[in-house]
This record gives structure tokens, C-alpha cells and sequence, in this order.
């Protein structure tokens, strides 16, 4: 789930922050989406098919089971890294909608089971083979973030409620790597490119939130699990809030600082709101155990699982549920590195705008074009002027110059309207083009 604005689903260009009431109104549209619809129905379908897998997976063997899971995740990602390319192509929305929608779909429910099943494997396959010690827990988590840091890659921890990912057909099957190559060019390299991506980001990622969680699990009310879920929901969303409200003073820090120190700035904002995203995941998790169905565990994980998947394919967001591809801290110009990639109802205005915009243009298009006409029309009809007698060519002439004065006139006047309309932002979102996803884009889990 991890992410970043750069390369924001359509691609769209932005436009400088011009603050507004209406502009401020739906970016606090988007961040209430996030937090209180996407965020709790990707922790349900992560809670619902995790447990599942431990019910399907060989039960009887933990062991086994983990090892298993590991391997599809481990697999499975590599799998939809080295091909993306090849699902892009024969996978298109402009050849074949109807296939490209049904195989997306299909394409996000199989990634998202591989996902799960990856971090379920290393997860509890550290729980298996090591102690709950809080020292111990403390020492590894920190160790796995400064190797994150040093690799610049503190932000794949992000997650939701901290970002959106729109079913978007261009950037639908794209899975950026570490070092960004290609398998085009350099195959080989391209295969070492993924396999870095994979087992070594991805796997730190995992140590660094399993280290938060037990943690949490550790000191925040472990003897009560209700208790403990709500304490974490409360912290969870009162740091996601807070998170949202020092956004633009983080960005306008990191407008003035360069270099190391901007790096260090935006991971440390960035670490900030991972503590935030952890609390709502626990919370909302240890809640479902506790208070969903709670004597009838495999209903409660299916009905977990289904519907919270079939909701966000409906609000065209499934994508949110999927941990791929790697990000790197600071990567965007200026403050743009602490922007978090929330977009959806700004990205549905703006598609609107555009499309209303774009109606003008063609039609001021057409209305110059017939006043480009009428005037080729007015000096295709003159006589030869040698023909006709003095004063009956004043008389023509007279005539043919109002109209044709009146056609200059509406072609210039359009002319000036589609240069203005030209001139008009077509985006309400600031800079959409900035973040992590080949250009840029958004976070894990």
C-alpha cells in the first residue's frame, strides 16, 4: 500500500497551491474518505483474508503454514514485477474494456491474497522464532528502520489512512522497483531489481510493523483486547489528524531545506504518521476479533474478506489493498515529498472541470473555424473590380467591408477566448505530479 503523488493515477499536470474555501473543503473531503471508509475496509479485508489463510493453510501445521504462505508472497510478487509490462500490454482498457476490467479485477484479487499471505508468512514466522522481549523488539525495529533510512526508504511503511490508490487504467498494473530499471533493456538486471525490491524493502517494511504492533500488543492495555483496540483507534486517528493538520507546515519546511536535512525532516514527518496509520490498523483489527462475531470466526473473516473487497472494486480503489513497489524518501521536488497521495473526490472534480473545459475549447474551435469560412467565402464571391464602373464598385466595396470587418471581428474574439481558456488551470489539486510511483505515487500497508 505504499505510495507517493508522483505519477498520480491520470497523470495529470498541477497547478500552483492557490488556497480556497472550495479547495480546502475537498481535500478535508478526501482525508475523512481516507481515514473513515478506505482505511477500515482495507484493515478488514487484510483481518479477514489473513485469518483465512491460517484456517486453509495447512491448520494442523503453523510451521508449514508460514513457510507456505512466505512463498506465495515471495513468489507471487516477484511474478507481478518481472511481468507488469506484459499485463500492460495485453491488459488494455483502449483494445479491449471489457477484458482489461474483468482481468484488473481478477488481477488485484489474486495480488492482494499474495500480499497477505507474504507478510502473514514473515510475520509470524518472526513471532515463531523469536522472543516478545520489549528490549529485543525495540533494538530489531530500530535497526530495520535505519537500514530503511540509509536506503531511503522509510516512506513503504506509509499506508492507509495516508494515501488512496485509484483503480487508474494507465497506472493500473505498474509496480515501481528500487532502482527503477526496465526489462527491456537489461533483464538481468531487471530480475536483481525486483528481487531487491521484494525480499529486501519488502522484508524490512514487515520487521519495522510487526515491531510497532507487538509493541502496542506489549503495553497498551494487554490484559483487555477491547480496551486495547479502542486506546489504539483513539491514538490512531487523534495522530492521523494532527498528521493531516501539520501538512503544510511540514511542506513549507521542507520548501526551504535541501539535501540531507530535507530527507531527515520529511522521514521523521513520515515516521510520525506511520505511528498514526498503526494504531488505526491495530485498532480496527483487534476490534473485529473482539467484537465482530466473535464465536463464529470463519463467517466473521469472510464476511470481512468479500465485502470489503467488492466495496472498494465498487469505489473504483481497490488497488489501496495491495502492498507493491518501492518509494523513495524525499524523491519529489521541494515540500512536494510530504504531500500524502489522498485524491479522490479532488480527482473526480478535476476530471469534471476538465471535461467541461474541453467542451468550450472544441466549441469556440468550431465557431472560429465558420468565421474563418465566412470571410474566405466573402472574397471568394468579389468580381474583378475592372469590369464594373466606378461608382458601382464604391458601392460593392462598401458593402463587402462591413461583414467582412463583423467576421474579423468574432474570429479574433475567439481566438482570445481559447488563449484565456488555454491559461486556465485545469487542476484543483496542488502538484498531483510529485510523489513516488515512477513519477510518484503512494505507500504499503
Amino acid at each position: 500500500m505504499r505510495g507517493s503523488i508522483a505519477g498520480i493515477e491520470d497523470g495529470i499536470t498541477g497547478t500552483p497551491f492557490k488556497p480556497s474555501y472550495h479547495g480546502l473543503m475537498l481535500e478535508l473531503i478526501d482525508y475523512l474518505y481516507a481515514s473513515l471508509v478506505v482505511a477500515p475496509l482495507v484493515v478488514c479485508y487484510w483481518r479477514g483474508t489473513w485469518n483465512l489463510m491460517g484456517e486453509y493453510i495447512y491448520p494442523s501445521d503453523v510451521t508449514t503454514s508460514l513457510i507456505v504462505s512466505l512463498a506465495i508472497g515471495i513468489v507471487g510478487h516477484l511474478v507481478f514485477n518481472i511481468f507488469q509490462s506484459t499485463l500492460r500490454q495485453y491488459l488494455n482498457a483502449d483494445k479491449h474494456r471489457i477484458a482489461y476490467y474483468i482481468g484488473s479485477r481478477m488481477y488485484t484479487t489474486i495480488y492482494a491474497v499474495v500480499c497477505v499471505n507474504g507478510w502473514r508468512g514473515g510475520w509470524q514466522l518472526i513471532d515463531l522464532y523469536t522472543t516478545h522481549d520489549v528490549l529485543y523488539v525495540v533494538l530489531i525495529t530500530l535497526g530495520c528502520l535505519f537500514i530503511l533510512a540509509c536506503l531511503k526508504g522509510v516512506r513503504n511503511v506509509m499506508g492507509t489512512p495516508f494515501l488512496i490508490i485509484n483503480d487508474s487504467r494507465r497506472e493500473y498494473f505498474d509496480v515501481p522497483t528500487y532502482f527503477k530499471l526496465t526489462g527491456s533493456k537489461d533483464p538481468g538486471l531487471y530480475v536483481l531489481d525486483c528481487m531487491f525490491s521484494v525480499l529486501v524493502i519488502g522484508s524490512l517494511v514487515v520487521f519495522v510493523w510487526r515491531g510497532l504492533w507487538v509493541l502496542l500488543d506489549l503495553k497498551l492495555f494487554p490484559e483487555d483486547h477491547g480496551t486495547s483496540a479502542w486506546a489504539s483507534i483513539i491514538i490512531g486517528y487523534g495522530v492521523t489528524g494532527v498528521t493531516f493538520s501539520l501538512q503544510p507546515l511540514m511542506r513549507f519546511t521542507c520548501d526551504r531545506l535541501t539535501g540531507f536535512w530535507r530527507v531527515v525532516v520529511a522521514d521523521m514527518f513520515l515516521f510520525f504518521s506511520f505511528i498514526g496509520t498503526i494504531n488505526v490498523w491495530r485498532g480496527i483489527w483487534q476490534a473485529l476479533d473482539t467484537f465482530f462475531l466473535p464465536n463464529e470466526p470463519l463467517l466473521s473473516n469472510w464476511i470481512t474478506h468479500g465485502a470489503a473487497l467488492l466495496l472498494l472494486i465498487l469505489l473504483n480503489c481497490s488497488n489501496s489493498v495491495l502492498v507493491r513497489g518501492v518509494y523513495i524518501d524525499a524523491e519529489e521536488p521541494a515540500g512536494q515529498c510530504v504531500v500524502f497521495p489522498v485524491y479522490y473526490i479532488r480527482l473526480f472534480f478535476q476530471k469534471e472541470r476538465k471535461k467541461k473545459q474541453r467542451r468550450l475549447f472544441d466549441a469556440l474551435e468550431r465557431a472560429d473555424l465558420n468565421s474563418t469560412g465566412g470571410v474566405l467565402q466573402d472574397k471568394k464571391h468579389h468580381h474583378p473590380q475592372h469590369q464594373l464602373p466606378q461608382q458601382q464598385q464604391q458601392q460593392q466595396q462598401q458593402q463587402q467591408k462591413e461583414p467582412q470587418h463583423h467576421h474579423h471581428i468574432t474570429a479574433d474574439q475567439n481566438h482570445q477566448v481559447i488563449r484565456n481558456l488555454e491559461a486556465v488551470p485545469l487542476t484543483i489539486i496542488d502538484d498531483p505530479k510529485s510523489n513516488g510511483d515512477h513519477s510518484s505515487q503512494a505507500p504499503r500497508m
